[in-house]
């Protein structure tokens, strides 16, 4: 699902994410609610206009990642993390591309069409320039769920991408 996002770009550099589990649900501007089949579980997509959170809910425990411009978050968004949250491992990367003009543009709009017609799938673009966006895709594979963002800064060329990989631990 592509969205128009009604609300100003808030994020304004890469290096303003920071990196949250365990947080609660903060306003949304748009959310996904999606129902994960193979998991006994739901998981919510939720654009924010500070980038993106997604919650887990299930009967084991649930998990909340967020990637934002957080108040009182100082430290920079991690290259990885690995940690148990309930019955889950719980695994995260993030890398951040630095693009030339044409390299950008071409990366944004293909990762726009892999996510605008996808069922797991929800973007937002934010008003002033349609390659400023977040998105995010997440599957349920068996006993596990991944789930990959993208967050657009067009103003410095740069797609910070995370990929998230939790595991029902046995």
């Amino acid at each position: 699902m592509l969205i128009s996002l009604k609300t100003a770009y808030c994020d304004t550099r890469a290096e303003d994410l920071a990196w949250a589990l365990g947080k609660e649900p903060i306003p949304a501007l748009a959310t996904l609610d999606l129902d994960l089949g193979g998991v006994s579980g739901r998981v919510q997509l939720r654009l924010l206009g500070a980038s993106h959170q997604v919650i887990l809910d299930d009967e084991h425990g649930g998990c909340s990642e967020t990637v934002a411009c957080l108040p009182g978050r100082s430290m920079p968004l991690p290259a990885g993390a690995a940690e148990r949250v309930g019955d889950w491992d719980y695994e995260f990367a993030a890398h951040v591309d630095k693009l030339s003009r044409h390299a950008f543009t071409t990366r944004a709009q293909e990762l726009l069409a892999l996510v605008a017609d996808h069922p797991n799938g929800l973007a937002g673009t934010f008003p002033g320039d349609d390659h400023a966006f977040t998105a995010l895709l997440v599957r349920c594979l068996d006993d596990r769920i991944q789930w990959r963002t993208w967050h657009a800064y067009p103003q410095e060329g740069q797609v910070v991408m995370t990929r998230t990989r939790i595991v029902r631990h046995p």
